[in-house]
C-alpha cells in the first residue's frame, strides 16, 4: 500500500509586486493553498482571480500560516509588517516560520530574528535574485540562512520557488550578507554598461551592433545582456527600478564604512544612480543611468526626441 503524503503547507505571501506574485503564483502552481497581502488591493485580486485568497492584513494572512513568504523592499517594510499594528508576529502561529526576502543590512536581519526566534517562531533570511520573470517561473535564486528548524519549515515553499537554493549558515543575516555582494556587483555592472552603451551612442556607433559584438566579447556581462536591450528600444518601464540601486548601494556604502574596507567602484556606481534619481527617473528602469549619461555628454539614444 503506498505510503500516505502529508499535505503541503499554507503560505502567505506578503507583498504582491512583480516578485511577490510571481512567487505565489508559483506556489500556487504547485498545488499550495496561498492567502497574499498586499497595500493594493487590485494585486490582491490578480492573486485571488489566480485561485488564492486574499487577507485585509498581515495578520490575518499570517494567522491560518505555516509560512510567511515577506516579499517587501527593504528592512524598514519588513519590520513593520512582522512588528508593527495588525503585523505578522500577532498572528503567526507557534513553530511556524517568517521567510525574509528584502534586501537589508546583515546587522538588521540578525536584530528582527532574534525578536521574532525569542516568541518561539522561526525566521529565514532569504533574499532572492533573478528577476520577475523567474519569480513567475518559479526558478529564482535564493540566499537563505537561518537554523535547521527554519529551514525544514521553509524547505517545500523554498523549493517551489527556486531553481537554486543556497544554504549559506545557521544565523540569521549570512543571507543578507551575500545578498549585498551580488547588489555590489550587478550595481556596478549596469552603471558600467550604461556609460559603455552611452559613450557609444557619443561616438556614432550603430548601437545595435555594439550590442551584437560585444554580447559576442569579453567585455560582455549578464547586466549588458540584460540591461542595454532596454536602452536600444527606448522603453524604461521599470523592471528593476533606478530607486533599488540608491537603497542598495547606499546599504553596501554604510557596511564598508563600518567595516573601514574602500568600495570606490561601488561609490562611483552609487553617484550615478542618484543622480539619474534626482533627474525625476528614480521609479524608472535602472538603464535609465545611460539616459544620464547621454544628457550629460549630448548624446542621442534610441526613442529620444530630436531636438
Amino acid at each position: 500500500m503506498p505510503k500516505a503524503t502529508s499535505p503541503l503547507p499554507h503560505v502567505a505571501v506578503i507583498g504582491l509586486g512583480s516578485m511577490g506574485f510571481g512567487m505565489a503564483s508559483s506556489l500556487r502552481r504547485k498545488g499550495f493553498a496561498v492567502t497574499g497581502c498586499d497595500v493594493s488591493p487590485d494585486a490582491v485580486a490578480r492573486l485571488v482571480a489566480a485561485g488564492g485568497r486574499g487577507a485585509a492584513t498581515p495578520a490575518e494572512a499570517a494567522e491560518d500560516s505555516d509560512i510567511v513568504v515577506s516579499v517587501v523592499v527593504n528592512a524598514a517594510q519588513t519590520e513593520s509588517i512582522l512588528f508593527g499594528e495588525d503585523g505578522v508576529a500577532t498572528g503567526l502561529p507557534q513553530d511556524s516560520v517568517f521567510v525574509s526576502s528584502a534586501t537589508m543590512d546583515p546587522e538588521i536581519a540578525r536584530r528582527l530574528a532574534a525578536r521574532l526566534e525569542a516568541s518561539g517562531r522561526h525566521y529565514l533570511d532569504a533574499p532572492i535574485s533573478g528577476g520577475a520573470q523567474r519569480a513567475a517561473q518559479g526558478e529564482l535564486t535564493i540566499l537563505a540562512s537561518g537554523s535547521a528548524a527554519a529551514f525544514a519549515k521553509a524547505r517545500p515553499a523554498l523549493d517551489a520557488m527556486a531553481a537554486k537554493l543556497y544554504q549559506l549558515g545557521e544565523q540569521a543575516g549570512q543571507g543578507a550578507a551575500f545578498k549585498m555582494i551580488n547588489q555590489l556587483l550587478a550595481g556596478v555592472h549596469i552603471a558600467a554598461a550604461c556609460e559603455a552603451i552611452a559613450f557609444a551612442a557619443k561616438q556614432g556607433l550603430d548601437l545595435r551592433q555594439v550590442y551584437d559584438v560585444i554580447t559576442a566579447s569579453a567585455g560582455n556581462s549578464w547586466m549588458f545582456e540584460n540591461r542595454v536591450p532596454h536602452v536600444l528600444d527606448g522603453d524604461y518601464t521599470a523592471k528593476s527600478a533606478v530607486d533599488i540601486f540608491v537603497k542598495d548601494l547606499g546599504i553596501v556604502q554604510d557596511m564598508a564604512r563600518s567595516a573601514k574596507f574602500p568600495v570606490p567602484l561601488a561609490a562611483a556606481a552609487l553617484q550615478m544612480f542618484l543622480m539619474t534619481a534626482g533627474s525625476g527617473m528614480g521609479r524608472d528602469d535602472d538603464a535609465s543611468v545611460a539616459r544620464i549619461y547621454a544628457h550629460v555628454a549630448g548624446a542621442r539614444l534610441p526613442g529620444d526626441s530630436p531636438d
